[in-house]
């Protein structure tokens, strides 16, 4: 009787982890070392400006960061740095899991819970 509930317990464990998908995908290469300054310029415009939104500002306050210090940072990276994060503002998301990611797990909860019944 053991070993059937054990052999549950892993198909179960084995089924979950199944579910969930391998989130990878490609990842732009840094941009060559001679990037101008109007370049870097335009990037620390358009990251300031995603900082400096209303939302964006609330999150870094309850996190502890002030507005300059989000500011000297930015100055400190480096100019592929500054290049990469500007070009992919829009494919950050915020802290959890995702809506698929999720999804994924209901479908490893269901597909245990229907093994659950059905072994039992």
């Amino acid at each position: 009787m053991t070993k059937s509930k054990s052999f549950l317990l892993m198909v179960v464990v084995l089924l979950t982890v199944a579910a969930m998908p391998a989130f990878a995908g490609p990842v732009p290469s840094k941009t060559a070392a001679n990037q101008s300054l109007e370049s870097r310029e335009a990037d620390l415009t358009m990251i300031r400006s995603i900082a400096a939104d209303e939302q964006v500002a609330a999150v870094l306050t309850a996190n502890g960061f002030t507005q300059d210090e989000v500011n000297q940072r930015l100055e400190k990276m480096s100019p592929q740095d500054l290049q990469q994060l500007s070009q992919n503002l829009e494919q950050l998301q915020a802290a959890g899991l995702t809506r698929q990611e999720w999804i994924w797990i209901g479908i490893g909860a269901l597909a245990a819970l229907i093994l659950v019944i059905a072994l039992a």
